[in-house]
C-alpha cells in the first residue's frame, strides 16, 4: 500500500514538473521582452533570441564569434508579419539562427535614421528600392556581407531558403572567413562607387524646370506618379499645385484635382470608414494595401483643404473631416494620436474593411439611389479582391444615396474586430498632424482648440529640461532623443499654429528648437538624421513622408522671413547650397527641397497687420493663389505686403494689397 502511495506521488511529481517545464517553455522569451516598441513586443516570445540595437548585441557577437543578423520591419508590415510566422517562429529554423548568429530588430520607426542608412545601402548594392522586412547579415562590427529584403524559409524561385541559407552563410563566417571579408570588401566597394550618372544631365533648377518635370512623371490616365504601385506621395502633389499657381498653369492644376479625385474616390480611401490607406498596389488607385498610417492622413489633410479653397468641391472639405474623425475614433488617446493600424485581421490582408458581394447588395436593398451607386460602382460591385468587395467609385463625385449606403455598411463592420494598432506616439508624426489640424482651422474654428490641446500634451509627454524625445508608447516617460524628423515637423507645426493665433510664444518655441537642431544635427555644413556615432547624413529623399531635411530647410526660409533674421537667411543659404548638387539632378523628384529652394528664390511674402485684422479676413487671405505666403502680426493697422529686405505695397484695404502681391507674380514670371 505504501509503496503504491509512493509511486502516485513520484508520478504526480512528474507531471507537475513536466507541466512546469512545459510552461516555461510556452513562456520562453527573448531580450525584446525590456522593450517598448510595440513592433519588438511582437517579437518577444520568438524561439529566435532576438536582441535589441545595442552595444550589447555587437559584444555578444564579438565574443562568441558570430555574425549579425539584422531584421529591420515595422508592425503593421505585412511581410514582415509572413517572415515572422513562417520563419521567425519556426522551432527548426530559430535554432539555426540561434546557433550562427546574435539577432537583432529594428523596429524602423523607432530608429528611421538607422532604416534609412540600410536601405540606400541595399538600393546601391542591388541596383532597386528594398523594403521591409529588410535582412541584413553582418559582421560584429557591423560590416554588411549580405544584404535582401524578405527570405522564404524554404527555396523560392526568387530566393534561396533560409533553411540552407542560415547554414551557409554562418558557417562561412566562422570556418571561412576570408571569403565573407571579400564580400565585405565588394559591398563597401558598390557602396563608395559613384552612381551612375543620369541620362539628363543637371541643369538650372527654376519653376519652369521643376514644371517640366513634374509633368514628366505624373500619370496622365490614372492620376499619380508612377506607372506601377502608387504612392500618395504628399510632397510632389503639394509641389505640382505650387508651381500650376506660380506659372498659372492649368494643365498642371487640372492634374493635381485629378490626382485629389483618384485618390478620394478610387481604392486608396476607406469610404466607409474614413481615411486613407498607406499605398495602392496597381496604377489605377484600386486596391490599396490595407495598413492606415498617422502621417498619410496628416499630410493629405492639408492638400485637400487647399484643394477645397481653390476648387469649391465639398468631397475634399468631406474627406478633412471624415479623416479626423476616424483618428479620432481609431488613433486617439489622451490628446495624442497612435502610429498605425494594420493591413490585416484574422490573419488575411483587408478582411476588416471588405464586404462579401451578398453584404454589399444587400446593404442596397432599401436604397432608393440602389441602381445609380451600382453603376458607379462598376464591376466593384461584384468582388475586386479576392471575391470580395472593396470599393472604388468610377464618377466624379460620391452617387446619392451613398450616405444611407455607408450607414449600412458601417452594420457589417461592427461584427469585426478592428486590425491591430500600433500605439506608439511618434513625435514627427504627431506634429504632422498637429499641423493639419490647425490648417483644419480654417473650415472649423474646433480644430484650432484641438490642436492647441494635443500641442500641450505632446509637450508635455515628449519635451523635458530642454531635450525633445522621439517617441514611447503609453505614459512610459520616453527615454530616446529626438531626431532630426521630430525637430523638422514640430517646428513647422508651431509655425502653421502662430498664423492660427499669432502667440509668441509658438514662433518663440519653433525658433528655440531650431537652434537646438542645428547645434545637434548640423555639422560643418551638412545635416545629420541623428545625434549619435551613426554619423547617417540626412537626404532628400520623401517618398513615404516628407524628407526631415527638406522640411528642416523650408522651415529655416520660414523663420528668417517671419524673425526678419539674416542669421536664419544665411543657415537657409548654406542649407539649400549643400544639397543644390543633388537637387539639379533631382529636380521634382526632390519635391519638397524644390518647395524650399522656391521659397528661397522667388522670396516668402509676408503679410502684415494687426492681429485683430489678420483673424477676420484669414478667408480672404487663403485665397491669395501665391503658394510662398505668410501672414505675420504687427502694430500697424494697415495691410503692409514684404519680403524679407523690402515691403512693396502697405494700404489700408487688403483687398488693394492682395491685388498687388498677384500682380508682383505674374510681372516676376
Amino acid at each position: 500500500m505504501v509503496s503504491k502511495v509512493f509511486c502516485m506521488r513520484k508520478l504526480l511529481l512528474i507531471l507537475v514538473l513536466f507541466s512546469l517545464n512545459f510552461t516555461q517553455a510556452k513562456e520562453f522569451k527573448n531580450a525584446l521582452q525590456f522593450e517598448s516598441s510595440p513592433y519588438l513586443k511582437q517579437h518577444e516570445s520568438n524561439p529566435v533570441e532576438w536582441m535589441p540595437w545595442g552595444e550589447a548585441a555587437f559584444s555578444k557577437a564579438k565574443r562568441e564569434n558570430k555574425a549579425i543578423f539584422l531584421s529591420i520591419g515595422y508592425s503593421t508590415c505585412h511581410w514582415c508579419h509572413v517572415m515572422a510566422k513562417e520563419s521567425f517562429e519556426n522551432e527548426k529554423i530559430a535554432q539555426e539562427f540561434n546557433k550562427y548568429f546574435v539577432p537583432i530588430k529594428v523596429d524602423k520607426e523607432e530608429m528611421p535614421h538607422l532604416d534609412s542608412y540600410y536601405q540606400e545601402l541595399h538600393q546601391k548594392v542591388k541596383n532597386r528600392p528594398g523594403g521591409w522586412p529588410l535582412s541584413i547579415f553582418m559582421s560584429s562590427d557591423k560590416r554588411p556581407f549580405y544584404v535582401t529584403t524578405y527570405i522564404p524559409p524554404h527555396r523560392e524561385s526568387y530566393s534561396e531558403g533560409l533553411d540552407t541559407l542560415l547554414i551557409r552563410l554562418g558557417e562561412k563566417y566562422q570556418r571561412n572567413f576570408k571569403a565573407v571579408q571579400a564580400d565585405i570588401k565588394e559591398i563597401e566597394e558598390l557602396v563608395k562607387k559613384p552612381q551612375k550618372e543620369s541620362k539628363q544631365k543637371a541643369q538650372d533648377i527654376s519653376a519652369i524646370t521643376l514644371s517640366n518635370s513634374i509633368s514628366k512623371s505624373y500619370d496622365s490616365i490614372f492620376g499619380g506618379f508612377g506607372r506601377r504601385k502608387k504612392f500618395p506621395e504628399a510632397a510632389k502633389l503639394s509641389l505640382m499645385m505650387d508651381l500650376a499657381l506660380i506659372n498659372d498653369d492649368e494643365k498642371l492644376l487640372k492634374n493635381s484635382y485629378q490626382m485629389l479625385d483618384s485618390m478620394a474616390l478610387k481604392g486608396l480611401y476607406d469610404h466607409v470608414g474614413g481615411g486613407f490607406y498607406r499605398y495602392s498596389i496597381d496604377p489605377a488607385w484600386e486596391i490599396p494595401h490595407f495598413e492606415k498610417m498617422l502621417y498619410n492622413q496628416a499630410e493629405l489633410i492639408p492638400l485637400y483643404l487647399r484643394g477645397y479653397i481653390l476648387r469649391g468641391k465639398e468631397l475634399y472639405k468631406t474627406v478633412v473631416k471624415e479623416s479626423i474623425d476616424m483618428l479620432d475614433k481609431r488613433f486617439l488617446q489622451n490628446s495624442l494620436y497612435f502610429s498605425a493600424s494594420d493591413a490585416d485581421s484574422d490573419h488575411q490582408e483587408g478582411e476588416f474593411f471588405l464586404f462579401t458581394p451578398k453584404q454589399a447588395k444587400d446593404a442596397l436593398k432599401s436604397n432608393p439611389h440602389a441602381k445609380e451607386i451600382e453603376e458607379s460602382l462598376e464591376f466593384t460591385i461584384e468582388g475586386n479582391f479576392e471575391g470580395k468587395v472593396h470599393m472604388n467609385f468610377y464618377t466624379n463625385d460620391r452617387p446619392k444615396g451613398f450616405k444611407e449606403f455607408k450607414s449600412e455598411l458601417l452594420k457589417v463592420r461592427k461584427t469585426k474586430e478592428y486590425p491591430f494598432i500600433d500605439k506608439k506616439i511618434n513625435t514627427a508624426w504627431n506634429a504632422l498632424m498637429i499641423e493639419a489640424l490647425y490648417k483644419a482651422s480654417s473650415i472649423d474654428k474646433k480644430y484650432k482648440d484641438k490642436a492647441d490641446k494635443h500641442l500641450s500634451a505632446l509637450k508635455e509627454l515628449m519635451f523635458n529640461k530642454g531635450e525633445l524625445y522621439h517617441q514611447t508608447i503609453g505614459d512610459i516617460k520616453p527615454t530616446q532623443l529626438g531626431l532630426l524628423e521630430d525637430y523638422s515637423f514640430l517646428i513647422s507645426a508651431l509655425i502653421a499654429g502662430y498664423e492660427v493665433d499669432y502667440k509668441n510664444e509658438k514662433l518663440d518655441f519653433a525658433e528655440y528648437l531650431l537652434n537646438k537642431a542645428k547645434s545637434k544635427f548640423y555639422k560643418n555644413g551638412t545635416w545629420y538624421l541623428s545625434d549619435d556615432e551613426m554619423k547617417i547624413k540626412a537626404h532628400l529623399k520623401d517618398k513615404y513622408y516628407t524628407s526631415p531635411l527638406s522640411k528642416m530647410a523650408q522651415n529655416i526660409v520660414k523663420m528668417a522671413t517671419l524673425k526678419e533674421s539674416f542669421r536664419y537667411e544665411k543657415l537657409a543659404i548654406s542649407t539649400l547650397s549643400s544639397i543644390k548638387e543633388e537637387l539639379h539632378l533631382k529636380q521634382a523628384d526632390a519635391p519638397a527641397a524644390a518647395t524650399a529652394y522656391l521659397m528661397q528664390e522667388l522670396k516668402i511674402v509676408s503679410l502684415k497687420s494687426k492681429k485683430e485684422n489678420l483673424l477676420k479676413n484669414r478667408d480672404a487671405i487663403s485665397k491669395i493663389k501665391y503658394p510662398y505666403l505668410l501672414t505675420k502680426k504687427s502694430k500697424d493697422n494697415d495691410y503692409l505686403a514684404c519680403t524679407m529686405r523690402q515691403c512693396f505695397s502697405k494700404e489700408t484695404k487688403l483687398e488693394k494689397v492682395i491685388d498687388v502681391i498677384q500682380e508682383n507674380i505674374r510681372k516676376s514670371h
